[in-house]
């Protein structure tokens, strides 16, 4: 009997250390970690109320957006992000001992009680308004009674053409425009959106650019390695016609068509185009068989006095056709292979006059031929030397030209001492017009002004690589010389 006793005083004591092990009552904890940002700009965002389910602490984010929920059972929960404005967001956790358990809340706003923005309200430039600038500030009025971001997007047509520019994602309330077409009406709208409701419309506003200004001049500069036409008024004010990222040269200016025109390049060819006085409208009007010659920069081609056809030449051929690009026909071929460069139509049609040379740009002859293809006067024969430059007077009794008088020829086509000639048909010959030339210049690209008191041409050194510049001076007048315009070349003046 004192034996069982004994066993079962050693089984209860058993029992006792076995029940100490097992810490009845103790629980395990872990941590809760997280960040909540704007689900649009993904920016912190503060004072968000963390919660959960079962329930914890209830904690607020810092201004960094973050919260720390500690000494959180574990266990599996839902934690929830509230911000007035915003919609509540839910994320499930599950949290195990010791361990750190990291939450990302996007919150995105409610829009059960977003209301939209106003109406925009144009205010500049003013509806209706005229002689506005071709560089000008669209801007407008609008608010939203919820402070929401709100980004613009502005509608922009014109009388001209059927173009519709549309410029988008506007965070301001004003848009600059540059470039305007002159003397165009033009009409603008304003959309406004705060990524909530459907955007807002503005009533359509309309404003009228100031008229291109009356300009007499055209010239070419080199941008970006490219030839750009400019224009200037009698004041020296300068207007760029063409883009710098085209390649366009040898303006033309028409009166009675009301249009200049002008070399451009097509892929590998070059073609003569048209354009209004202010640069818009350009329309193509050769195609099939373009200008062409020994050099592309040497090589020129002239209207009719209506503005009606063009001649230009095609290597050894002269061709008419009409402006509209219609009606091509070959008028003449020189009967010695030469090239023709340069030609000239007199303002009575009755007479041509041609610059032809060989492959190189020498061996220059200039003649007078009939619309009908027949030579009818020679004017200078083949001389060592280069010549550039032809244009009839408006009677048609004279004929103006450059000569580079050295006589000298190299592979890079360099004139060393090029003076301005005039041929006349009353005298039937020619002769040197007095400049007052700079030594070791050359004059080049001759024409006669409007009042044929003065010629109009192109001066710079004989290097090759100086400045050009567009110069005046009168006929038969000393110390009449001036610049008109710098860093310019291929005048024209009408």
């Amino acid at each position: 009997m004192k034996y069982l006793y004994k066993i079962a005083s050693v089984l209860f004591l058993l029992g006792l250390v076995s029940c100490s092990e097992e810490k009845i009552g103790e629980s395990q904890f872990g941590t809760v970690t997280g960040k909540v940002v704007n689900s649009d700009t993904f920016e912190p965002m503060e004072n968000v109320k963390i919660l959960s389910s079962p329930t914890t602490s209830t904690v607020f984010t810092d201004a960094e957006g973050k919260f720390t929920v500690s000494n959180v059972k574990v266990g599996e929960y839902s934690f929830q992000a509230q911000k007035d404005g915003f919609t509540a967001k839910f994320e499930a956790v599950t949290v195990t001992a010791n361990n750190t358990s990291e939450i990302v809340f996007e919150l995105s706003k409610s829009t059960a009680n977003n209301k939209p923005p106003t109406v925009p309200v144009l205010a500049a430039p003013t509806d209706n308004s005229t002689s506005q600038p071709i560089n000008l500030e669209l801007s407008w009025t609008v608010a939203d009674p919820d402070n929401d971001t709100m980004t613009y997007t502005i509608n922009l047509r014109n009388d001209k053409n059927s173009d519709i520019a549309v410029f988008t994602d506007i965070k301001d309330k004003k848009l600059a425009l540059t470039n305007l077409m002159y003397g165009t009406k033009y009409y603008w709208q304003v959309s406004v959106s705060d990524g909530v409701n459907a955007p807002v419309l503005s009533t359509i506003s309309a404003f009228s650019t100031i008229a291109f200004p009356a300009t007499r001049h055209l010239f070419v500069k080199t941008i970006n390695g490219n030839n750009v036409i400019f224009t200037a008024d009698d004041t020296g004010k300068q207007y760029q016609l063409t883009s710098s990222d085209k390649n366009y040269w040898r303006p033309r200016r028409n009166n009675q068509a009301q249009k200049i025109a002008f070399i451009g390049t097509t892929g590998s060819q070059n073609d003569i185009y048209t354009m209004n006085f202010d640069g818009t409208n350009i329309k193509k009007v050769t195609s099939s068989i373009p200008i062409a010659g020994f050099n592309a920069n040497y090589i020129g081609y002239s209207w009719n006095a209506s503005g009606s056809e063009f001649i230009y030449p095609n290597f050894d051929k002269l061709y008419r056709i009409k402006s509209d690009g219609s009606g091509v026909a070959k008028i003449f071929q020189t009967p010695n292979g030469k090239f023709i460069s340069e030609c000239d139509w007199s303002a009575d049609g009755s007479k041509i006059a041609l610059k032809v040379n060989d492959i190189n740009g020498y061996g220059v002859e200039i003649y007078v031929i009939n619309p009908s293809g027949v030579v009818v006067t020679p004017i200078l024969a083949s001389l060592p030397g280069a010549v550039s430059g032809l244009s009839f007077s408006v009677s048609g009794l004279k004929l103006v030209y450059t000569r580079d008088v050295s006589g000298f020829e190299n592979n890079n086509y360099r004139q060393l001492d090029s003076k301005i000639f005039e041929y006349s048909f009353l005298l039937g010959n020619s002769y040197e017009i007095t400049t007052e030339k700079p030594s070791g210049s050359n004059d080049l690209d001759v024409r006669y002004s409007p009042n044929e008191a003065e010629l109009i041409f192109m001066n710079t050194s004989n290097d090759g690589i100086s400045v050009k510049n567009i110069v005046k001076c009168g006929i038969g007048v000393a110390n009449s010389r001036v610049i008109l315009f710098t860093g310019a070349s291929m005048p024209d003046w009408e």
